[in-house]
């Protein structure tokens, strides 16, 4: 069985619809035991709302995605853990696809993922998350994992506020411990609207550069900061 954990902050406006299509998406045999969503603190009605929806189990915790990841994990009661973004929508049958690659011993992953957008970048963007390579992956597409494997690894490294699931399935690539679903997985580009396509894919390309010559995870988040302003 498989306990999902969804991040939020300030997301009023997305999270009732969004939890809506994930429930509509499990597949009949039902492999979800639980929805577990971490609240950050948001200053919006995310909480009013989210405890008003039926099925889930809402969690505060400090502000900071790698944080609430964390604490949504150590609550779940299930073997397997599915991380996933309050404006990403899974393929139908997700959850069976999942349990299907535990089966193999594939013990993390994710699914190809494409943005519900026709900007042509973006198109060839989505085509790269098809390649099972680490510098294809992101935290849109998702991420299921063994609880013993997280826990193994020690979760997800909280001294980062950006990059932090890069950091988690870099360590998964170096176990050789990683699969790609070919099913996709849907992301908002909301962000990418928001600063300006060519803008943000920079800023991403110059993170990605910043930490592999060494950045720390403050030098890397304040230069997210300042370019997003």
């Amino acid at each position: 069985m498989i306990s999902i954990v969804i991040p939020v902050y300030n997301e009023a406006e997305l999270i009732q619809q969004q939890i809506s299509l994930l429930k509509q998406r499990i597949s009949k045999q039902n492999y979800i035991e639980e929805i577990i969503v971490v609240d950050g603190g948001s200053k919006d009605k995310t909480l009013e709302i989210a405890a008003s929806i039926e099925g889930i189990k809402l969690v505060q915790s400090e502000k900071g995605r790698a944080k609430q990841m964390n604490a949504g994990a150590k609550l779940a009661s299930q073997e397997v853990l599915y991380f996933l973004h309050i404006d990403s929508t899974p393929p139908e049958n997700f959850d069976i696809y999942i349990i299907e690659e535990i089966k193999k011993k594939n013990l993390a992953g994710c699914f190809c993922m494409k943005f519900r957008s026709n900007h042509p970048w973006l198109l060839l963007m989505s085509w790269f998350t098809k390649i099972n390579h680490k510098s294809c992956r992101g935290g849109d597409q998702s991420l299921f994992i063994k609880k013993n494997v997280f826990e193994e690894i020690g979760g997800y490294d909280e001294t980062y506020q950006i990059y932090e699931d890069n950091i988690l399935i870099g360590e998964l690539y170096k176990r050789n411990q990683f699969t790609v679903i070919q099913k996709w997985i849907t992301a908002s580009p909301r962000l990418y609207h928001k600063v300006g396509f060519w803008k943000l894919q920079w800023v991403y390309i110059m993170i990605y550069f910043k930490k592999w010559r060494g950045a720390s995870p403050n030098e890397i988040y304040s230069y997210f900061l300042l370019k997003l302003k």
